[in-house]
This record gives C-alpha cells, structure tokens and sequence, in this order.
C-alpha cells in the first residue's frame, strides 16, 4: 500500500494502538445513546492514503463500524486498500473483511456503492468528485463522512450546500474532514474566543507554507485522465489548487473564530519554482487579504516551495489578546491568558466518534454547510489571484466557472493553461 501523506500513513501504522484510547473518550461513551445500533456499515469512495486511513479511523471510534465496501477509479488502489484494512490487527481486521462482489472499480463505482445497503459512506476521493458523490450518497439516503475541501469551483460548491440541506431534511448526518474542528485544543480555544477572551476580533493571519509534496512518475499504461488523477494535486480541476485543497484548514479556521465568511477577497499569486510538467497547472504561492463584515481583515499565506521557511497556524487578534492555534497547540495571550494543557484524543478519530455519536442519538449535524462556505472562500481566493481582480462573496458564489469535465474516461484529457494574472479572465 502506497500512502499519498506522512500523516495518513502515521495514523494508519499507529491506528491499532490508539484504539483503547479512542474508546475511552467521553465523547464515544455519549454514542451508547437509546438508538445504538449493533453494527454500522461503512464504504469507502476513494481508497488512497486518505480513504484508507478514514476508513481506519471510523474503525477505531467505535466496535459497531464494519467496512464492507470499497469503491476506486483504479483498480490497483482499491486493491492496496483492501489488503492494508486486512492486515490489521485482529481486532480491527474483522470488521475490515471486503469481498469482491462490494468492491467497485471505476468513474461510476462511487454509484455502484451508493446503491448498497449501507449506513454510512466515506468520500475521500480528489476534491473535483466530492459534490458529486456527497449527491449521491444523500439521495441514497446514507449518512456521510467527506473530506474537505467541499470541491473545487462555484458550481461544486453550491451542489454541497443543496446536499446539505437535502441532508437536514432527511436526517441525515454529514461530518467533514477539517479535524481542526474536533480537535480538543481548538474547540477549547473557540470557547473562550466566543466568551470575549481576546476581545472584539480585528484582524488574524493564517499560514500553510511548506515544501513541495509527492509527484507518481508518467507511466506508460496509463492514458492522460490516469496519469492526471493519480497526481490529482496538481491539476485545479481536481483538487482546486493548493490553497483549496490544504490551506482551506487555515482558512476555516478563521472563519470560525470570526463566526462569517468574508465579503471580498484580493489576491496574488504564481509558479515560480514548480514549473516543470509533472506539476500540472496550478500556482506555487498564494497571498490573499480578505475583508470581513465590520472591516475585519485576515491575511492568508500559503506556499509549496523547497528551501523556504515553513509555517503552519493561525493567529487570531482581538482587542484584549492574541489567539494562537496550531495543530495540537492553543494559547491566548493578552488580558486573559491561557494555555492549553488538557488530554488531546485523536482529531482524526474524533471526526468519526463525533459522527457516530450523532447518528446513534438521533441527533444530526451538519458539518458540510460550514465547510462548503470555507472552501468557496478558498476557491474565491484562488479566483482573484489567478485573474487579478477583486472577488466579492456573491461574485464568487453565483460564478459559473465548473471545472470538472462532465464526462470522464480513461483516454485523452487536455489540460487547461496556467492561470495569468490579467489576463484570466472570471467566469
């Protein structure tokens, strides 16, 4: 099994062992509501790094979850995935067991999949398909875990907002992965921001900068679509550039500390180092300021570039302190300070129990609205610095740019210009 990030493949190796930890949390113990169900089926659409390292996790949260299937565009993906979730340790393993009939390889397996009967779904394929699948998952009336970002344009955007409000009236769950939310340090700091801890909120500024990351070699098997979903990254129809695709962490973020979206954003930005081939057609850096109602302000930076300093947190600044955030770390500093000293459970395995608690209580969250409105201030970012121009939120939201093809097959795929500044032009 190849796995696409350091992180995934952390959890995964270490996964069997946080498992007594994971269920020892509160938070599993509030799941054991009046509607526990005995076993939660699961399957899994898209089977790298991510989706097998979700799948490990919904694992891990609780003994009712079973995977019992497995969807991919390619077969030897699927099949990687299938033979890590069986090598777990026994515990695990059992409820991992997938046989061939409920594995589905393809553009159209996510459907083949959606058509089961399962309880939940998981959707950690490239970014471009998640509208897509969360539509279809919701119309088969499943619960749901997606990956963030929500998708990678305007017209992806407004299909998961339409999702989620499918969702809300079916009673479905939709949990998503910006594990920030459930990570124990951040929501102790979103407390106190929201107590007036730092004051009144004036401006933040949000860091993802850090060096390049992996490139799969052309081979010769694979046709042009292939070659471009397997290095999915670097290509904006399927991953909506890398301040979509990562930086939108940051961005969430602030967006709730501040409790809204911003109303225009302007932004710089450009491939200077990655611009060989294999890097496709997004940018290397971005800086985006944008502007929030009561003229908040939150400068964003991010940058994929080798040999430059890295940085990875957001400062949030109020009229009483400064609020610090990093993954695993919180702090304010100023009038009211604090640290954060307390136990910090998996965040990844949190999003699961989380999901589950809310499943077996009965009670529904709806995570896919907030993170769908921090992907379109992702994506409304990326507009204005790949254009030049100043996007506000509704020129953003009621865009008509829809990057992904509306037919898919492994054969020839042309890929888009580089974006020029000036001269792009917003659609």
């Amino acid at each position: 099994m190849s796995f696409t990030s350091p992180v995934d493949r952390r959890h995964f190796v270490q996964g069997t062992a946080a498992l007594g930890a994971a269920l020892a949390t509160s938070a599993f113990a509030r799941a054991a509501g009046p509607n526990r169900v005995s076993k939660l089926r699961y399957g899994v659409i898209g089977c790298g790094g991510r989706g097998t390292g979700a799948a490990l996790n919904a694992l891990e949260a609780s003994p009712d979850v079973e995977i019992v299937a497995l969807a991919d565009v390619v077969a030897d993906r699927l099949a990687g995935s299938k033979q890590a979730l069986s090598e777990l340790d026994e515990p695990l393993a059992k409820r991992a067991k997938v046989d061939a009939a409920h594995c589905f390889v393809g553009f159209d397996a996510y459907q083949k999949l959606c058509a089961l009967d399962l309880d939940v779904v998981i959707l950690a394929t490239a970014p471009g398909f998640r509208p897509l699948h969360l539509a279809a998952a919701i119309d088969a009336k499943k619960h749901a875990f997606m990956e963030k970002p929500a998708g990678v344009d305007p017209a992806g955007v407004r299909s998961v907002l339409a999702s989620a409000k499918k969702a809300r009236e079916q009673k479905l769950s939709i949990a998503a992965g910006t594990q920030r939310r459930h990570e124990q340090c951040y929501r102790e700091a979103m407390e106190r921001v929201k107590a007036g801890a730092i004051g009144k909120i004036t401006h933040a500024n949000c860091y993802w900068n850090q060096g390049s990351l992996w490139v799969k070699p052309r081979e010769q098997a694979w046709s042009e679509t292939e070659w471009q979903v397997r290095n999915w990254l670097y290509f904006t129809w399927l991953s909506g550039d890398h301040i979509c695709e990562q930086h939108v962490h940051n961005l969430d973020v602030c967006n709730w500390a501040i409790g809204s979206h911003p109303l225009r954003a302007t932004g710089m930005g450009g491939r200077q180092v990655r611009v060989q081939p294999d890097y496709g057609n997004i940018f290397d850096h971005f800086a985006v300021d944008y502007e929030y109602a009561d003229g908040v302000r939150v400068s964003s930076y991010c940058r994929q570039i080798d040999g430059c300093a890295g940085r990875v947190e957001e400062i949030v600044h109020g009229t009483e302190g400064v609020l610090y955030t990093a993954s695993g770390r919180a702090e304010i500093v100023g009038k009211n300070p604090w640290k954060f000293t307390g136990e910090q459970p998996d965040p990844y395995t949190q999003e699961h129990v989380d999901l589950i608690a809310a499943i077996q209580s009965g009670k529904p969250i709806d995570e896919a609205t907030a993170v769908a409105e921090s992907t379109l201030t992702a994506v409304m970012g990326r507009m204005s610095a790949y254009t030049g121009k100043e996007i506000s939120w509704e020129q953003a939201l009621e865009s008509k740019l829809d990057l992904v093809p509306k037919s898919l097959a492994m054969g020839p795929l042309a890929i888009e210009p580089v974006a020029v500044p000036g001269k792009t032009p917003f659609v």
